[in-house]
């Protein structure tokens, strides 16, 4: 069941118009998927839906990225990404600091323990990969792990992780992962902040040029503030995934309900 959709006030914020998306255009943003392939359907077949609604000749989904870890199914996510999203919408997928460690440890297997303590276990699971969480990170062992892990991730599984982007624009937002650096321009933003960014960027009341739509920093509810909007309330454990809904100068908030 989809709960906690409502609409915001399409009035002026500040003396300024509120940002919209291009006109003809709705655009639906989710927030941190973690392995829950379950919502994830849930909540494509509410935006289906809701899109039926909405006169719009262009409708685009935006993952905001972290797709894997944590939650208890994360190859089922990838693959609702490549073969199951809801009929006649462009997708844009974003790298989330979740995919990129992941990226790095099958690049670099010293980089294993970083990830696995940090939800990777449960994605090698999902793949098929199995191992003792208690047993040491030896580079050798580390190495076969890795290994196992290449062999078990599907090919265009893996171009997927590869093509994911940094940042996205529709209109008067932009959309990143974690955020911005506040205070330098959208095409200079740097991946660690675009991926990483918390305090910085979550304390700014600085005008950005677009608001921000983000996730990585779980909250319990959204967070709907002038410059920015973050959506990720936790959807691993919580069992709400949230997703922001533009039509041009309108927004309203669809999530699972817990």
């Amino acid at each position: 069941m989809i709960v906690d959709s409502f609409a915001a006030n399409p009035g002026l914020e500040g003396g300024r118009p509120v940002p919209a998306v291009p006109a003809g255009t709705a655009v639906y943003a989710i927030g941190d998927i973690h392995g829950r392939s379950d919502l994830l359907a849930e909540l494509h077949a509410a935006i289906a839906a809701d899109a039926a609604t909405r006169s719009a000749s262009r409708r685009v989904l935006v993952h905001l990225g972290d797709y894997v870890d944590r939650g208890p199914d994360s190859a089922g996510v990838i693959y609702r990404l490549l073969d199951a999203l809801p009929a006649s919408f462009d997708s844009v997928c974003l790298l989330g600091n979740h995919e990129r460690m992941m990226l790095d440890f099958l690049e670099d297997p010293s980089t294993g323990p970083f990830w696995l303590r940090n939800g990777g276990d449960a994605t090698m699971a999902s793949y098929g990969v199995s191992y003792d969480p208690k047993e040491s990170f030896d580079l050798q062992r580390l190495r076969g792990l890795q290994g196992e892990l290449r062999y078990c991730l599907p090919e265009r599984h893996l171009r997927f992780f590869s093509g994911l982007h940094l940042l996205h624009v529709e209109g008067d937002y932009a959309f990143a992962h974690a955020g911005i650096r506040p205070g330098v321009a959208l095409e200079a933003q740097e991946e660690m902040d675009l991926l990483w960014v918390r305090g910085l960027f979550l304390r700014s009341k600085i005008d950005h040029g677009k608001v921000v739509v983000h996730g990585h920093t779980i909250l319990p509810e959204p967070e709907v503030l002038p410059n920015r909007i973050g959506i990720d309330t936790g959807a691993w454990y919580t069992g709400r995934l949230t997703c922001l809904a533009l039509h041009g100068s309108e927004r309203h908030l669809l999530a699972t309900s817990p």
